[in-house]
């Protein structure tokens, strides 16, 4: 019998995001995620954490928490404690929106999949949708699109 991977999810845009709804539907099928994101978007919040307040975790489900915290603040807590499997894969994602250039110094969706992860030697992605356009403005999150 073959062991199912465990991927560990975050992101910057929050835990009510879309790109984090549809990046968990897509890795269930390749293995058992457990969500770790932010109540609130953190966008721009680079490697931050919480350092003179305490962090609330709001269990949703037995694999998904909204932390009141930064995505690094999330990975953080998932990786030294709450989490009581070691994942196999780190993904922090999907951002709504480029990393691009100067974007990945301050991006906290990059933050997420950098920091713990190098730091425990597992490996991370972070996608992100580009979702804007110079001729047209603003598109909304489709999976594909």
């Amino acid at each position: 019998m073959t062991k199912k991977s465990v991927i560990l999810i975050t992101n910057d845009d929050g835990i009510n995001a879309e790109g984090i709804k549809h990046l968990r539907r897509s890795l269930d099928k390749l293995g058992t995620t457990y969500v770790f994101a932010p109540m609130s978007e953190k966008s721009g919040a680079s490697h931050s954490f919480s350092l003179r307040k305490p962090l609330e975790v709001e269990w949703r489900d037995d694999r998904t928490a909204a932390v009141d915290g930064t995505p690094t603040d999330c990975i953080m807590l998932a990786v030294r404690g709450l989490l009581k499997v070691r994942p196999d894969l780190v993904v922090s994602g999907i951002n709504h929106g480029p990393n691009l250039g100067d974007d990945v110094t301050y991006s906290g969706t990059v933050a997420g999949a950098m920091r713990e992860p190098c730091w425990t030697s597992r490996p991370s992605r972070s996608p992100a949708y580009p979702g804007t356009s110079a001729i047209s403005g603003p598109r909304p999150f489709t999976p594909g699109g």
